[in-house]
């Protein structure tokens, strides 16, 4: 059978499912160099994205964000973030990215928009990222971020810590039994060992994945808070320098 998403659809979908944000339809169109083709996926986004703002209505408990397109061309993701506000969403989601860009491309984008986006709504960042792109990108002003890389990682043997990032699967670990991390993010920090949460992904037992992805989700957790925090004392930059290169470590 064929079944047609509509930009209509998607909203009664999300409303359905009680989402407290709820995202217009847009097409995020794979990374290419082709202007045309940027250009007219762009258009069709925001074209989806006037129907999804009509059939949202209105509803003060929840929110509706648009989401800006155009690729790695700045002329436009103005034109495409400039139509979204004046379509007038409760927040703006910046898609397209983290889709084969390199870093510095990801950054050169944000860079761009980010005196355009409104300084009263939220702003989300679509499928980012690592630790280290996290507080780079807070930096250009980013609110929100969601990916699934705390726990894709994490079943594959990779911890994110304060002071870099372990492969719990190298032999390196198998007599350390130390915490898992003294920091001590959350309760399996100072539960398990290293050594322990080795053995689990050497007999392939799934409770080392959980170990590993709910670290892993605490250390984000973490990051983020301490983000704010820097934020509020007005030494975020000084920080945010240190960290980074504490994180960019392999241990």
């Amino acid at each position: 059978k064929k079944f047609v998403l509509s930009p209509e659809e998607s909203i009664r979908i999300q409303k359905g499912l009680g989402s407290d944000i709820i995202m217009i339809m847009d097409e995020c169109p794979k990374k290419t160099n082709d202007y045309n083709v940027i250009n007219k996926s762009m258009e069709l986004s925001i074209y989806w994205a006037e129907r999804s703002k009509i059939a949202f209505g209105s509803n003060p408990h929840k929110g509706l964000f648009g989401i800006v397109q155009g690729g790695l061309f700045k002329d436009l993701r103005i034109k495409s973030l400039n139509a979204l506000v004046k379509i007038n969403f409760d927040g703006y989601a910046i898609g397209g990215l983290a889709v084969g860009e390199t870093q510095t491309e990801m950054f050169n984008v944000l860079d761009d928009i980010k005196y355009v986006m409104p300084e009263n709504k939220p702003r989300y960042l679509m499928g980012v990222g690592t630790p280290i792109n996290l507080l780079e990108n807070i930096s250009l002003g980013i609110d929100m971020f969601d990916c699934v890389m705390p726990t894709r990682n994490a079943r594959n043997g990779m911890i994110f810590t304060a002071n870099g990032t372990i492969n719990i699967k190298n032999k390196k670990w198998e007599l350390d039994f130390s915490f898992l991390d003294s920091d001590n993010y959350c309760f399996v920090d100072i539960t398990y060992s290293k050594s322990y949460v080795r053995h689990l992904f050497t007999v392939n037992e799934m409770l080392g994945k959980q170990i590993c992805s709910i670290h892993n989700l605490a250390f984000y957790i973490w990051l983020v808070r301490e983000s704010r925090k820097h934020i509020l004392a007005g030494d975020f930059v000084k920080w945010k320098k240190k960290m980074v290169k504490q994180l960019d470590q392999r241990l």
